[in-house]
């Protein structure tokens, strides 16, 4: 087997959930570059994504997916398996943040942040688990976050969130691996994205990534793009329970 052989996803099928920008619109096109045909999912409008996946001349479609709702999940996966016969990866990226102090923080926004970060990205993977383990293969990739490993001052439920995912990566892993489903996670850093926008305009914040992150920048979300494409293709059998940080160095120096 030569090496390109390795990360070649041709044949495969992925759902990504979170795909209509950012971190999932990336993910989406460079698993199609890589071969696959890639399930779009989200909230908002995914036609962007679909449509540049389309050009590149894989096979695509989009559904409109609140990630807490179970039946939503249900359809999801019953669209791809009747179009594709099959899940080969998931990519579980959707996900919201509220910031907020502790002593201020709303019981909405930290059940918010709670129900679609950390029960989306379990019922997602549920139930595209029960399709993987008839197929006795797969792969899933969870996004975390750096969040979920360190404190930081206004993202309770944020960081409570990521670092669920976390150890329910490593759970799903010790308990599927019997059926040959691979589960890890990414945590990302400070990424440019809509979600960080407001935050890259402090010049607080900026000042703290100048100082704190070795690489002095925040990342791009095409700089994710090799780490999703190498956790689902054989150069990654091996690993699974893995939380896997892209953060510029920050987390080095903690």
């Amino acid at each position: 087997m030569n090496i390109t052989d390795l990360f070649d996803l041709k044949t495969k099928t992925a759902i990504v959930t979170g795909a209509s920008r950012g971190l999932g619109h990336a993910m989406a096109l460079g698993l199609a570059k890589a071969g696959a045909n890639v399930i779009a999912a989200d909230l908002l409008d995914v036609n962007v994504t679909v449509d540049d996946i389309k050009r590149l001349g894989h096979d695509s479609f989009g559904i409109k997916v609140d990630v807490s709702k179970s039946t939503d999940i249900e359809k999801m996966v019953r669209q791809a398996v009747k179009q594709f016969g099959r899940i080969d990866i998931l990519v579980n990226n959707a996900g919201i943040v509220r910031q907020a102090s502790v002593e201020s923080m709303k019981e909405k926004d930290w059940d918010d942040v709670i129900r679609v970060n950390l029960k989306g990205e379990f019922l997602c993977a549920q139930e595209v688990g029960k399709q993987m383990i008839k197929q006795q293969t797969g792969r899933i990739i969870n996004i975390a976050s750096v969040a979920g490993l360190f404190g930081s001052a206004g993202s309770a439920a944020y960081s409570a969130s990521k670092a669920g995912i976390i150890l329910m990566t490593k759970t799903l892993a010790v308990e599927w691996a019997k059926y040959n489903i691979n589960v890890n996670a990414i945590c990302p850093g400070v990424i440019v994205t809509a979600m960080t926008d407001s935050y890259l305009k402090d010049p607080g914040f900026q000042q703290m990534i100048k100082t704190r992150v070795p690489l002095a920048r925040p990342g791009v979300p095409e700089e994710l793009v090799g780490t999703v494409i190498y956790l689902s293709s054989r150069a990654s059998e091996y690993m699974t329970g893995h939380a896997l940080v892209i953060d510029g160095g920050w987390t080095a120096g903690l």
